[in-house]
């Protein structure tokens, strides 16, 4: 069974370099994978328009791409909102028809699992965390939330707690959503006019199962009606002791428009995020991943990418697998510091040549959708010192400048003023995601060539 979401996320790596930085944010980020069938891969879109956009523009980038990642996906569909609705209420009336299996248990992932998860200090609580649900459900942790930026590992540690429980626990029910598929199954719920629709709605996420795991609930935001829903599922299998595990890209504080009483029911029990992980966890991700798929490659080339890479682990196992299917197409037998340089040379700069002030400057400003006159000059206003502040800080981290040429550079703005702007986003990116995000994504954005 293919995972489609690692697929769909190697692709993006490959489309992140391929594409323009507005056209990947406007089209392609939108686009979730919601099934494969018979060589086809099912992406859903937001809109009739944003479908019509990506075929138009991406169609050919987008197929190539999912093809180099997993040669048995020979095309896509990409499905509106009302296509996606169609596409899974016939996918359950075909269900419907098929006997009812004894236990519902998820079919996770094999390859996600606790024994080849990659420790390091960037995660390893989150482990601890996990694993303890898996070794103890319905115990001390409950519910578990667990947040974190994307491909950092959330969804590995939600599956390895899946396969953990169908090996050492197959008696039990686990049932392992993604917001989006709860959101779907509640509206489909209160359109049909049959109560037998309800029930089953109401067996699938309360009467018949054991374990909830639900995946990237951050997508529960500005939806009332499945907020509280989800409320009261929660407080239904709470009150009757069963596990609960929640997945986020972002601290439920985080979450916009989020239920106060939802974000309290989160925190009844422990969350834990997953950091951006460091140079030596890198490094035994990549070591893991190239054994795993048993790929050729020097040391010098998993060192390089540990190096270079600093942003997800979606990325940073992207990159090995492009250097080494580019060295074997050249029918090389082991990938070579040379195959880094040339199958990447639109990703990584090894000399730096090319990274200026100026340059972040203008990642900024299209991050941020800014003026670089309003960045660099006198406005104080939230909307422009945040994004300021953040350039200032990139300026300092990614380049050897006096912090007197950085003020320069701003307005002749004093050296100290470099100095707050450059303590407060290192202490902001500790404790808020969303800034987290934004200077990892910049520095990528930045670091292209």
């Amino acid at each position: 069974m293919l995972n489609i979401e690692d697929i769909w996320a190697k692709a993006c790596n490959i489309l992140q370099r391929e594409v323009t930085a507005v056209s990947y944010d406007l089209w392609i980020r939108s686009l979730a994978p919601i099934d494969y069938s018979e060589g086809v891969m099912y992406l859903s879109t937001s809109s009739e328009s944003a479908k019509a956009r990506v075929l138009k523009l991406h169609y050919g980038q987008i197929k190539e791409a999912l093809n180099e990642i997993e040669p048995q996906i020979i095309d896509f569909k990409v499905l509106d909102p009302l296509e996606r609705d169609n596409y899974f209420k016939k996918l359950e009336e075909q269900s419907l028809e098929k006997p009812a299996e004894t236990n519902p248990i998820f079919n996770f992932n094999n390859k996600y699992t606790f024994d080849n998860f990659v420790v390091g200090n960037s995660n390893k609580y989150v482990y601890a965390a996990a694993r303890g649900v898996a070794e103890h459900p319905f115990d001390k942790i409950n519910p578990l939330f667990i947040y974190g930026g994307v491909g950092l590992g959330k969804t590995h540690l939600l599956h390895a707690i899946g396969n953990y429980l169908k090996q050492n626990r197959p008696e039990l029910k686990v049932l392992y959503v993604t917001c989006e598929k709860f959101t779907h199954d509640y509206i489909e719920s209160l359109k049909s006019s049959k109560s037998q629709a309800n029930a089953e709605y109401r067996d699938k996420y309360r009467n018949n199962i054991d374990v909830l795991m639900i995946d990237d609930i951050q997508f529960i935001s500005n939806k009332a009606g499945t907020q509280e829903e989800f409320f009261h599922t929660f407080n239904d299998l709470y009150q009757k002791g069963k596990q609960i595990i929640i997945a986020s890209d972002r601290n439920p504080k985080e979450i916009s428009n989020l239920e106060e009483r939802l974000k309290s029911r989160f925190s009844m029990g422990i969350m834990q995020d997953i950091q951006v992980p460091d140079y030596e966890t890198r490094l035994a991700i990549l070591q893991k991943k190239a054994q795993q798929e048993r790929y050729s490659v020097s040391d010098e080339v998993i060192s390089l990418i540990a190096e270079k890479c600093d942003t997800n682990i979606r990325e940073l196992e992207g990159m090995l697998g492009k250097v080494c299917f580019y060295a074997s197409l050249l029918g090389k037998p082991t990938a070579t510091l040379e195959d880094v340089n040339e199958a990447l040379k639109d990703i990584i700069n090894t000399s730096k040549q090319n990274l200026t002030a100026d340059r972040i400057i203008d990642c900024v400003c299209k991050y941020f959708s800014v003026t670089k006159d309003d960045l660099v000059g006198k406005k104080k206003n939230k909307e422009i010192v945040e994004p300021r502040q953040i350039c200032m800080y990139l300026i300092c981290e990614m380049l050897d400048l006096p912090l007197v040429s950085i003020g320069e550079i701003f307005g002749g703005r004093d050296h100290t003023t470099v100095i707050h702007a450059r303590e407060k986003v290192s202490d902001l990116i500790k404790e808020n995601n969303r800034i987290k995000i934004a200077v990892s994504d910049i520095k990528s954005m930045a670091n292209r060539v």
